[in-house]
């Protein structure tokens, strides 16, 4: 006798076929990649990932385990996963070498990327990334930031005038001034009018009062000192079950509404820069602003052309990613110069003997200084502080120093399996003593500017003035050049302005708070809080 097959039945087989598929990839894994050293799993759940999720300086424990098991190690992570860390220079520049096309995003990253952002140039992998980023070039070319550049100190001003006219209201009772979160986002929202005037040729006007949804979104992220049980739950298991992204915690809920806010905006943007470029607002000229370019892609039929997908992605990635890093590293700056007076009055000295406002020409190579406290700026508090890829073929990464093995085996390379995952730690390698000195965990610009002040090893991390806060590769950011030139009018302006100092005193400490990504706090404030005294600069 026989019975009909049910959908329990047919569930049933893609659950043995999907496990057995799994099983099966775990065991080559297993053979074929080396097995390391690393820290025990902590967490029978989670492994070591809790820990690294809920710590506020995970590049202090990446760096102690570097420094207890070697330069390469394997880390525990959720349901029995592993991940291998690399922290050695020969192992970094031959990763960042293949990136995009032998190390990948994981599956869980791409399917968060393409709910968040779209199929953009962040989600894009091997001959799609390229394209995509071709295609962007242009907007982030010298020539085009160079033009960019009077936005940038035009929008610094307006920030400058609002903190006087803060001062001057409050002289009756002091000199100075105690400026909390509410008034730092006058950098946020000076973030946001340089990226719509510079990059989308649009004033959002939040220098000037106006309401800007999308400057909410991101600060409420940093209104929660601590992360929710349920929500770090669902982040670590979304890691390998993606669709738990959906999972309407408050976390997944601001995301969706982050979301629906970017895209709105995208589309409002990109409808009137098409609208403006059929009636010859443009007046023939050519647009290299983002979205003049963006426009030109979707309209091309070349090996450049981008969807109208696509260029809806971009515009979401640089609100994003422009608004949210640029503006937590200003805020470090400004901190760390908070709290070291003789740099901030060095800084200040060099930009007054400038005299002028100094021109693109000039932030490059008139003001060593600056550039000095930027570098050291985004060596110490990188704005992203580890990423995760995932090999697409078999590799064997070649290592600068030998390492040992679980079995004791002493190798100078080891071999990674398709579908092995590897962490990059960027605040760990940024700020390890191993690679930076004794002195690797103190902001100290001098060492950008003293012969020998770069370390051997560090200089053999081959990335951007030897950082990898930008990353390397085919990845490297798009937006670096257009980030550091705003980043310097924004500080010379407001050093050679202003004084800044701990509300608290020297000693005040500062620590990492949550927020889209991590924003620096003050330890005692709410949320994300950073008091500081400024005052008018008198000469």
């Amino acid at each position: 006798m026989t019975r009909s097959v049910t959908l329990l039945d047919i569930a049933a087989a893609i659950t043995a076929i999907w496990a057995l598929r799994g099983a099966f990839r775990t065991a080559r894994r297993s053979f074929k990649t080396t097995k390391l050293r690393g820290p025990p799993r902590t967490n029978f759940v989670f492994g070591a990932s809790k820990q690294i999720l809920e710590s506020l300086d995970a590049g202090a424990i990446y760096e102690e385990w570097a420094k207890e098991y070697g330069v390469v190690y394997e880390v525990p992570t959720t349901l029995g996963g592993k991940k291998i860390m690399l922290t050695d220079p020969r192992a970094l520049t031959h990763f960042y070498a293949r990136e995009t096309w032998t190390y990948v995003h994981t599956e869980s990253a791409r399917f968060f990327l393409q709910h968040i952002f779209g199929r953009g140039v962040l989600w894009s992998q091997g001959e799609d990334h390229r394209r995509q980023r071709k295609s962007l070039n242009p907007a982030f070319s010298p020539a085009a930031i160079r033009n960019l550049a009077p936005i940038f100190y035009s929008s610094a001003h307006k920030v400058k005038s609002a903190w006087e006219a803060m001062i001057d209201a409050n002289s009756g009772n002091s000199t100075s001034i105690v400026f909390t979160v509410t008034q730092f986002e006058l950098i946020h929202c000076s973030r946001l009018d340089s990226i719509g005037l510079a990059g989308f040729s649009h004033d959002f006007g939040s220098l000037d009062g106006k309401p800007a949804s999308i400057t909410r979104i991101f600060d409420t992220f940093g209104s929660s000192p601590s992360r929710s049980a349920v929500n770090a739950a669902v982040l670590l298991l979304s890691q390998v079950f993606p669709l738990l992204e959906y999972v309407p915690t408050p976390r997944t809920q601001l995301l969706r509404e982050m979301q629906r806010i970017m895209e709105d905006i995208s589309k409002e943007l990109l409808a009137r820069s098409k609208k403006e470029k059929e009636e010859g607002v443009v007046d023939g000229k050519e647009d290299r602003s983002v979205i003049g370019v963006l426009v030109k892609a979707n309209d091309s039929d070349s090996s450049i052309h981008l969807t109208h997908d696509e260029v809806l992605a971009q515009m979401k990635i640089l609100l994003a990613a422009a608004y949210e890093t640029t503006s937590v590293t200003m805020t470090w700056a400004l901190l760390e110069l908070a709290g070291s007076p003789d740099v901030q009055s060095k800084l200040r000295q060099e930009l007054l003997a400038l005299g002028e406002e100094p021109t693109y020409d000039q932030q490059q190579h008139s003001l060593p200084y600056l550039d000095a406290i930027v570098h050291e700026t985004l060596r110490v508090h990188p704005a992203v502080t580890d990423i995760t890829r995932m090999a697409a073929e078999d590799d064997i990464i070649p290592l600068s120093e030998s390492i040992v093995t679980q079995s004791g085996e002493v190798v100078n390379s080891i071999s990674v399996a398709r579908g092995t995952r590897i962490g990059i730690p960027i605040s760990c390698i940024n700020r390890s003593t191993e690679i930076w000195g004794a002195d690797a965990k103190v902001f100290r610009p001098e060492r950008w500017l003293e012969e020998g002040g770069i370390p051997r090893k560090a200089q053999d991390i081959q990335a951007y003035r030897h950082l990898l806060t930008f990353v390397d590769g085919p990845r490297t950011c798009l937006g670096k050049g257009f980030a550091m030139t705003e980043f310097k009018a924004v500080m010379s302006v407001l050093v050679k302005n202003f004084v800044f100092e701990m509300r608290d005193g020297p000693n005040t400490q500062v620590e990492l708070g949550r927020g889209m990504l991590p924003r620096p706090k003050i330890v005692g404030e709410e949320g994300t809080n950073v008091p500081l005294r400024v005052r008018r600069y008198e000469g």
